[in-house]
């Protein structure tokens, strides 16, 4: 019997992030299971084609936050929204994702009542926010009957700030979507190209790391190009490339969700030189599902997702000179390509949505009235794997 779920994200879903395809992808997973969703979200001005079970719940506005910038909502009149929505919706079960978030995530804890569950998808050991709010979020977050975390680092740093623990349960990735897809024209090319995706203004991904060792790497390797998808203007970071090179650095801006697609499949090596502060690596289960060639920052959780370089290899995070000799070496091994590709598509069915959605919805059932089960992780949790 399907179950009325409310999904709670605090982040703006005019400006793409992983936790709002996250929950996009869950609710899409959920319909298709039978169960009725309705998700209430912060929405900005930005042209967007809003789901229909999408309920805005007011103007975001740039915030500060753990070690980015994020669009929140707050305030008297979104606290009525929410209110609103929680009482209109009756639902089953309201499962709010980053819960700790200045914005409706936490509105929603304050307000709800019943049963419900929280996703924390941060992994920051300094996050100020959660440090410094600590004991006036714990009345909010012991509302909260079962928590998941989506890896090993985000469960780490809601035990050493909040206490209490979480069932592991990953991000899902829609594997069968990104399986197949054209390349981009013109892509990959005779001189082999490399692929880059992610917000390019945004220092902890990497780019400039990527473009400094593209610098090296193309004086050697005639018609070598860099393909960079993502919004955001990559400003200083492409002072590293010389004059000279420019011309082989192609920038296509924000991609939609069709283009996205091909990216992955325009590349003879897909590269996410992330230097921290990513709790998963949705990135990297997309370009996995899309039988990429990877080559990644050694980051926790980018190795755990990565089963430990078996579907993809890694490199010293920061290390432009690492990412250039390890990205040559498989530049010329077009068999070792193919062999983490094959690797990476076996490894991907663990994060496939008809896994990870099965998994959310025994969370449910755990906390739904007259269900007695304790959710402490143990032989039915699981983790990045």
């Amino acid at each position: 019997m399907g179950m009325r779920i409310g999904l709670v994200c605090p982040y703006s879903w005019d400006v793409p992030g992983g936790v709002q395809q996250h929950v996009g992808d869950l609710a899409d997973a959920l319909i298709a299971r039978g169960h009725e969703v309705s998700i209430l979200a912060p929405v900005g001005d930005r042209p967007v084609e809003l789901p229909d079970h999408l309920v805005p719940a007011g103007r975001p506005v740039p915030v500060p936050y753990n070690g980015s910038v994020a669009r929140l909502s707050f305030g008297p009149r979104t606290a009525a929204r929410v209110r609103k929505w929680i009482t209109r919706g009756d639902f089953d079960v309201v499962h709010i994702h980053e819960p700790a978030a200045p914005s409706v995530s936490l509105l929603a804890c304050w307000v709800a009542e019943g049963p419900l569950v929280g996703t924390f998808h941060t992994a920051n050991p300094r996050s100020r926010a959660m440090a410094a709010g600590s004991h006036a979020l714990r009345s909010a977050l012991e509302k909260i009957h079962a928590r998941i975390a989506v890896s090993e680092a985000a469960r780490r740093t809601l035990v050493e700030h909040m206490g209490g623990d979480a069932v592991l349960i990953p991000n899902g990735v829609a594997v069968r979507r990104f399986a197949d897809a054209p390349p981009l024209p013109g892509f990959p090319g005779e001189g082999g190209s490399i692929g880059f995706l992610g917000r390019l203004d945004e220092p902890r991904k990497g780019l400039a790391v990527l473009l400094k060792a593209f610098a090296l790497l193309a004086p050697r390797r005639p018609g070598l190009r860099l393909l960079v998808a993502g919004p955001g203007d990559p400003g200083p970071a492409l002072a590293a490339v010389p004059d000279r090179l420019r011309d082989r650095v192609v920038l296509t801006g924000r991609l939609d969700d069709a283009d996205k697609i091909r990216a992955y499949h325009s590349t003879d090596l897909f590269c996410a030189p992330n230097l921290g502060g990513e709790s998963f690596g949705i990135v990297l289960t997309e370009a996995m599902a899309a039988g990429a060639a990877i080559l990644a920052s050694d980051i926790p959780a980018f190795e755990a997702v990565l089963d430990g370089g078996a579907a993809g290899e890694t490199f010293a995070v920061g290390d432009a000179d690492d990412l250039a000799r390890r990205a040559d070496a498989l530049l010329d091994d077009p068999a070792r390509r193919d062999a983490l590709s094959r690797a990476a598509r076996l490894a991907v069915r663990a994060y496939d949505w008809d896994t990870v959605a099965a998994d959310i919805v025994h969370v449910y059932e755990t906390v739904l009235p007259g269900d007695a089960t304790a959710l402490l992780p143990g032989p039915g949790s699981r983790g990045n794997t």
